[in-house]
């Protein structure tokens, strides 16, 4: 991640770190959601959603380009 992030998410307790493929995942998921759903506030919501599916998410993101 960066080091904003690395130190929010150490201080919220979230251990877990994202590597490049997953923010880079997560990114394009959150375009995704802003410029298709004509909302931007898809992006923050589908992103949490993403986190909360169990899966990965370069996963999501090809389910969600072929779908969208």
């Amino acid at each position: 991640m960066n080091e904003w992030l690395d130190r929010v998410a150490g201080e919220l307790g979230i251990a877990e770190e994202l590597g490049d493929e997953e923010t880079d995942a997560l990114l394009k998921i959150a375009r995704i959601a802003a410029h298709t759903s004509d909302d931007r506030r898809s992006a923050p919501i589908l992103t949490y959603l993403v986190g909360r599916a169990g899966r990965s998410p370069q996963e999501i993101l090809e389910e969600l380009q072929r779908i969208s």
